[in-house]
């Protein structure tokens, strides 16, 4: 039997992306567990008219999707010209849907969202099953919706054109330039904000909401992870990391994932500390300091100099961190050696500041291996853009958005899903890149 590591697993979603358009539609038809849904329809058209069937015109926004339809005109004209689409959609004898029957069935789904969510659960948990280690790196971001639409003036109707869900949201960016100097640059958008929790193995969705764009992505992270607690508790169990970048920096949500759910988190931090202080004393040794990121340095009484300590990894039974004498870790000579305090190793409790001092160190090689997987939530942000059109879109209010989201994230799921078991048995093979 085939040994796979399961270092570096990344779903392969450029091998989903070279098939045909009809390939990928297949896929998702055949691997989306939707029957509930459709079956609910149906007992709502009971005895009207069924000049569409509910499962073909189904079909057809799940097409629609894929294909990157941005408007139902566009995707009916595709429908007419593609005999094959039409077979596959399940139109018989030709007979195209209207305009006003896609808009009528498009509006009826929109009232079904809990029906949509749980297709989207369900796909979640069928990758707990087909992937090994699935859901053990979770990453979460915030991605900018932009509506696109005209804001909202003196007429509050609803008129297609403005969107009345949407508000202003504002994102800074800092960081320091080759000379030392600081830079900053903000970002404004007018819409919506996906925050979205993935698989950073895989790059694959577990858990979304949808807000406006000016809604807090700390406030939300707490909002999913409880929800998780409540909804699906199996994840945040099974789960080992949680990065995210240094917007959700919060002393609660670091001490939530790692005393809560033993979930290590790997969340960049903000300095906020005073201008011009570089380092804080250790209360426990006169000549141990630390600075805002948990590096500790101890001062060399004969050099007066600050050497970086060696981490010595975290010890859970104490809740401490343990880091040891740089001279003896690395076999280096100190000539402060005999007066220097610490003779081998100290320890720091977490409880000396839960937002600096981590159950994995901001210091370690570990940290920095851990927090690189965080790109992988700003990958299927891209595919988002890319493959499922939302860099151009003309979805107006937060139903409709919350409605996009949702479908745009089980075709992600059910195509997925569709690959691992088409591939059977040696499916890991093609979706996994081992280092």
């Amino acid at each position: 039997m085939a040994i796979i590591s399961r270092q570096g697993q990344i779903f392969d979603w450029q091998e989903l992306e070279i098939l045909g358009d009809l390939e990928r539609f297949k896929l998702v038809k055949e691997y989306m567990p939707d029957e509930r849904l459709m079956r609910h329809l149906e007992r709502e058209r009971f005895r009207g008219r069924d000049d569409y069937p509910v499962r073909a015109m189904w079909n057809l926004i799940l097409a629609g999707v894929i294909y990157q339809h941005p408007t139902i005109e566009s995707l009916l004209r595709e429908l007419r010209r593609n005999s094959q689409l039409r077979r596959m959609c399940g139109f018989e004898n030709d007979k195209i849907p209207t305009p006003s029957a896609c808009s009528r069935f498009l509006a009826n789904l929109f009232k079904h969202g809990p029906l949509i969510n749980e297709i989207f659960k369900d796909l979640v948990s069928q990758c707990y099953e087909l992937l090994p280690g699935f859901g053990q790196s979770l990453a979460l971001d915030g991605k900018a919706i932009d509506s696109h639409a005209k804001r909202e003036n003196g007429n509050k109707k609803l008129d297609g054109r403005r969107d009345l869900d949407a508000d202003y949201g504002a994102k800074t960016y800092r960081g320091t330039r080759a000379d030392g100097s600081l830079w900053e640059k903000t970002t404004y958008w007018f819409g919506y904000k996906l925050h979205l929790l993935v698989d950073a193995d895989y790059e694959l969705p577990v858990a979304f909401n949808l807000t406006p764009a000016s809604y807090s992505e700390v406030k939300q992270a707490h909002h999913l992870i409880d929800e998780l607690k409540t909804d699906r508790p199996h994840i945040l169990q099974e789960s080992k990391y949680f990065m995210a970048d240094r917007g959700y920096d919060d002393s609660k949500l670091i001490s939530q994932l790692w005393d809560d759910y033993q979930i290590k988190p790997v969340i960049d931090i903000v300095n906020h500390w005073r201008d011009g202080e570089e380092t804080k004393a250790l209360s426990s040794n006169e000549n141990l300091v630390y600075d805002y990121r948990g590096t500790v340095y101890c001062c060399c009484p004969q050099e007066v100099k600050l050497k970086e300590m060696a981490y010595g990894g975290f010890e859970q039974q104490r809740e401490t961190l343990k880091y040891r004498c740089p001279a003896r870790h690395y076999a280096r000579q100190c000539t402060g050696e005999k007066q220097c305090p610490v003779k081998a190793s100290i320890r720091i409790p977490l409880a000396t500041d839960r937002r600096v001092f981590t159950p994995l160190a901001r210091s370690s090689y570990r940290w920095k291996d851990q927090y690189k997987k965080r790109t992988a939530v700003e990958r299927v942000n891209s595919r988002l853009d890319v493959s499922f059109g939302f860099e151009q879109h003309f979805i107006r209010g937060q139903v409709k958005m919350q409605f996009r989201c949702s479908l745009a994230l089980c075709i992600m799921l059910a195509l997925a899903v569709g690959r691992v078991k088409e591939k059977q048995p040696d499916l890991m093979r093609s979706l996994v890149k081992t280092a």
